[in-house]
């Protein structure tokens, strides 16, 4: 599996979201200025080429629908974001969100809770 580019990414949450989609109900979930018709058709045969979605013909026109569940790719992705911004650690994730970011003690606490939960199971 490979990194998506966030385009990518955008249509990838769309078709997730749809189950299956022709190119212009992906297209009708973008925000306004809509993107043209053949950059969305694009960025679907590059999804498809990269082993992401596969389609449906109707004659000429096609159907797409993921392969690659939502789950999968979170998992693919979050390992890559651990790899590359934290060393592989989770000591390093946790420390920096309690660190860095506007974290309050009921979060805290709710972490704690499903580490004490996890070493449960």
């Amino acid at each position: 599996m490979e990194e998506l580019t966030k385009t990518e990414e955008r249509v990838m949450q769309i078709l997730w979201k749809l189950k299956r989609a022709f190119v212009k109900d992906v297209i009708e979930q973008l925000p306004d200025p809509k993107p043209p018709y053949n950059t969305i058709s694009s960025v679907i045969r590059l999804l498809e080429q990269k082993g992401f979605i596969d389609h449906k013909a109707y004659g000429k026109t096609y159907e797409y629908f993921p392969i690659v569940s939502k789950l999968a790719y979170k998992k693919f992705a979050f390992k890559n974001f651990l790899q590359n911004y934290f060393e592989d650690s989770y000591e390093n994730v946790v420390s920096y969100i309690v660190q860095e970011e506007d974290i309050d003690e009921d979060q805290i606490q709710k972490l704690r809770e499903i580490i004490e939960t996890k070493k449960e199971e």
